[in-house]
C-alpha cells in the first residue's frame, strides 16, 4: 500500500457513488495519471458522467476522486460492458478496481446483465490481474478472444484488443446506489 494510504481507514473513508457531469474534469485528470489507458477526451469523460451514470462508478476518499470505471449497458445483449478501470497512484494496493467492479455489479441497473465484457491488449497485466480476479471473487469464469485486431480495426497503430467475458453467476447481490 503507497505509505500515504497505510494511515487511512480506507473502509470506512472510501465512498462509491455515481458520477455527475461536475466531475468529468477530475475524472479525465484521472485517466491521464494511469498509464496505459487512453486518454479520451475531458468531452468524452463529461458525456459519460452524464449519460451513462447509472453504469459508471467514481470512488471518493477525503472527497477526492480517487477511481472511476465506465461502462454501459451493451443494446439488445445481457451483458455490461466495462470501458475503462483507473485507479489513482495514492490508492493502489487497495484492492480498489475489483470494489468498484463489484459495487457496479450489484446495481438494480444492473440486475439484467448476466456477462460482464471488457477489451484488454495482451500486454495490460494489471488489467488481466484485475479482471481474473474479478471472475474468481464471484465464481465466474472468464473467456478471451481476439476482437479488435491490430491490422483489421487499428491499421497498425494499436495492439489487439481481446474481448474479455465473464459469465456471472446469478444472482449476484444488490445495492441501492446514489
Amino acid at each position: 500500500m503507497p505509505r500515504d494510504m497505510q494511515d487511512i481507514d480506507t473502509t470506512s473513508q472510501l465512498v462509491f457513488r455515481k458520477p455527475d457531469p461536475t466531475d468529468g474534469s477530475n475524472i479525465w485528470d484521472l485517466v491521464r495519471q494511469c498509464k496505459p489507458l487512453d486518454e479520451n477526451s475531458m468531452y468524452c469523460n463529461l458525456v459519460q458522467t452524464d449519460h451513462f451514470r447509472d453504469t459508471c462508478v467514481v470512488a471518493e476518499l477525503e472527497g477526492r476522486i480517487v477511481g472511476w470505471v465506465s461502462g454501459h449497458l451493451i443494446p439488445g445483449q445481457d451483458a455490461l460492458f466495462v470501458w475503462q478501470v483507473a485507479v489513482s497512484p495514492v490508492a493502489r494496493g487497495m484492492g480498489l478496481g475489483r470494489r468498484m467492479l463489484t459495487h457496479l455489479l450489484a446495481r438494480p441497473e444492473c440486475a439484467e446483465a448476466r456477462h460482464l465484457n471488457t477489451t484488454i491488449t495482451r500486454d495490460n497485466d494489471a488489467s488481466w490481474a484485475l479482471f481474473r480476479s474479478l471472475a474468481r471473487s464471484l465464481g465466474g469464469t472468464l473467456d478471451d478472444d481476439p476482437h479488435y485486431k491490430r491490422d483489421e480495426h487499428f491499421d497498425g497503430r494499436h495492439a489487439t484488443e481481446h474481448m474479455v467475458t465473464i459469465e456471472l453467476p446469478q444472482p449476484l447481490p444488490r445495492v441501492h446506489a446514489a
